[in-house]
C-alpha cells in the first residue's frame, strides 16, 4: 500500500537491512470503530481516462448499471477521495478534474452540512519532500505529501476555503461537492496527486459520486473547469474509469501471494476512540525499566502483530475488483488515552512513542526492526499529544513522523512518574493517506 505517487517521484538503490529482535508484549488495541459510513474512492488510484471513480446512485436508468452501488448517506458521513494523474503518453498535458456530486432523491430541500475539510494537491500544495524522522508541527506548517497534510488539517478542525460551508439540493437534483484539477502541465515529471477528506451531515438521505473528467476546452483551446451538467450526463452514461487497479486476493486465501487491492465503496468506520489500560483496571501499569508494551495502531489481514485483532473497516458496499476492506484505514482518527501508572517506590522516566515495525501476523518473543533502514517510506504524518508535563502544566504537542519501513520510533513524550503515580497522557492521529500499515503505539520505560 506504498503510495503510488511517492514511489514515482522517490527511486533509491536498496540497502540489504538485518532484522532485530526487541522483546516485548504486543495488546490489541481495546475499543473498536465507530459505525459512521465513509465515501471512500482510490481506485483507480492512477487515474488514466475518464469515468466513474465509485457512484453510490442507485443503478436506475443508468447506461452502465454495474457501476453504480445504490447506498444512500443519511446523518454523519465522511468523504475520503485519493487519486493520481499522469500524462499517458507524456506529450497528453490535459488537465484531469476530479468532481464529487451529491444528489437528494427525495422531495424535500436537502441540506449537508461540511464540517472540517481539507483537499490538496501534491504539487504545488504538499510535494514529497525530505524530512527528518520527527518534526514539531503544532502549527501545521510540516508535511510531507498531501495526505499527510490534509489530515492534520482535519484532526485540527479546519475547513478548507475550497469547500463552502453547506450544500443546498433541492428535490430531485444534484450540486458539486467538489469540482477540482489535477494539473501536470507545467511538472517533470507530468504527475500529480490529490488527497481530500471531508467530514459531513446531511439532513436528508443522499447519494454520492465521484468521477474524473479531462478539461474541456473552448473555442480558442483554453482549459475550462467541467460544468454540473457535464458531470451528470458522464454519470448516467460512463463507465468505469481505466485501466482498473489489480484485483485483490481474497481474504482467506492462503497462498503466499497476497494483493490487497485498492479501496472503492464505502466503508464502516471513521473513529476508533479507546482508553488502554490494563485489564480489569482503571490504568496502565507502565513496564519493567528497559522494556515495552506496544498496542496495535492499523492491524490488518496478514499484519495482526501477534494480537489476533483486525482493525480494518469492513466495506458496506463496494466493487467485485477493488479492496475486500478498507486495509489501511485511511483517514480514520484514532484517539487513545494512556492513564499511565508508576506502581514502584522510585521516580521512572516513561515514553510514548509511535512506531512502524515489520509486517508479521504472528510474532516470536517481541517485534522486528530493521538496521540499517530499507529506503521505502511506511508513514508520512502528525499525531498529536497531550499531557501534564512534569510541572503539572497542561501541554498539548504535535509531531510530524515520517518512518522507514521496520523503523523504531522517537518519544511523542517523555515524562518522568514519580512512584505511585498517574499521568494522563492522549494521543491523536488521522490514518494518513501515506502510510503502509501496521503500526504500533509503544509505551517503554527507560533503564
Amino acid at each position: 500500500m506504498f503510495n503510488l505517487l511517492a514511489s514515482l517521484i522517490f527511486t533509491q538503490a536498496n540497502p540489504t537491512p538485518d532484522e532485530y529482535l526487541r522483546p516485548q508484549e504486543v495488546r490489541p488495541l481495546p475499543g473498536e470503530l465507530n459505525n459512521t459510513p465513509v465515501f471512500n474512492s482510490n481506485s483507480p488510484e492512477l487515474v488514466l481516462n475518464e469515468g466513474i471513480l465509485l457512484s453510490t446512485f442507485p443503478p436506475t436508468d443508468k447506461v452502465n448499471p454495474e457501476a453504480h452501488l445504490d447506498f444512500a448517506f443519511e446523518g454523519r458521513f465522511d468523504v475520503f477521495a485519493h487519486h493520481v494523474a499522469k500524462a499517458d503518453p507524456p506529450e497528453d498535458l490535459r488537465t484531469l478534474y476530479v468532481g464529487i456530486l451529491l444528489h437528494n432523491p427525495g422531495k424535500e430541500e436537502a441540506t449537508v452540512d461540511v464540517l472540517p475539510s481539507a483537499s490538496y494537491l501534491s504539487q504545488p500544495d504538499a510535494p514529497f519532500i525530505q524530512l527528518p524522522t520527527r518534526v514539531p508541527n503544532t502549527r501545521g506548517n510540516i508535511y510531507a505529501g498531501p495526505g499527510s497534510r490534509a489530515m492534520y488539517d482535519i484532526l485540527r478542525g479546519r475547513s478548507s476555503d475550497l469547500f463552502p460551508h453547506q450544500v443546498i439540493i433541492p428535490p430531485g437534483e444534484s450540486r458539486m461537492l467538489m469540482n477540482l484539477p489535477i494539473p501536470v502541465k507545467t511538472l517533470d515529471p507530468p504527475i500529480n496527486g490529490r488527497s481530500t477528506y471531508l467530514k459531513l451531515r446531511s439532513d436528508l438521505r443522499v447519494y454520492a459520486a465521484s468521477l474524473a473528467k479531462f478539461a474541456p476546452v473552448d473555442e480558442e483551446g483554453t482549459e475550462r473547469e467541467p460544468t454540473l451538467a457535464e458531470w451528470e450526463e458522464l454519470l448516467a452514461t460512463g463507465e468505469l474509469s481505466t485501466p482498473r487497479d489489480r484485483e485483490p486476493t481474497p481474504l482467506d486465501t492462503t497462498g503466499a501471494t497476497f494483493i490487497y487491492g485498492r479501496v472503492a465503496g464505502v466503508s464502516q468506520g471513521s473513529k476508533w476512540q479507546a482508553d488502554l489500560t490494563d485489564q480489569n483496571s482503571t490504568y496502565l501499569a507502565i513496564p519493567n525499566p528497559g522494556e515495552a508494551l506496544s498496542y496495535g495502531i492499523s492491524t490488518l489481514h496478514r499484519g495482526r502483530l501477534g494480537t489476533g485483532q483486525i482493525q480494518t473497516a469492513p466495506m458496506l458496499v463496494r466493487y467485485p475488483d477493488t479492496a475486500y476492506a478498507a486495509h489501511g484505514n485511511y483517514g480514520v482518527h484514532y484517539s487513545l488515552t494512556l492513564p499511565l501508572y508508576n506502581p514502584t517506590a522510585e521516580t521512572k522516566a516513561v515514553t510514548v512513542a509511535l512506531e512502524t515495525p515489520i509486517k508479521q501476523d504472528t510474532i516470536t518473543d517481541g517485534l522486528r526492526f530493521f538496521s540499517p533502514l530499507p529506503p521505502q517510506v511506511f508513514f508520512r504524518g502528525t499525531a498529536q499529544v497531550q499531557y501534564r508535563d512534569d510541572e503539572g502544566l497542561p501541554r498539548t504537542q504535535a509531531f510530524h513522523l515520517v518512518h522507514k519501513r521496520g523503523q523504531e520510533g522517537s518519544p511523542l513524550v517523555t515524562l518522568n512518574l514519580a512512584p505511585q503515580s498517574q499521568r494522563l497522557v492522549t494521543v491523536d492521529l488521522l490514518y494518513p493517506p501515506d502510510a503502509t500499515p501496521p503500526q504500533v503505539l509503544t509505551v517503554k520505560t527507560l533503564d
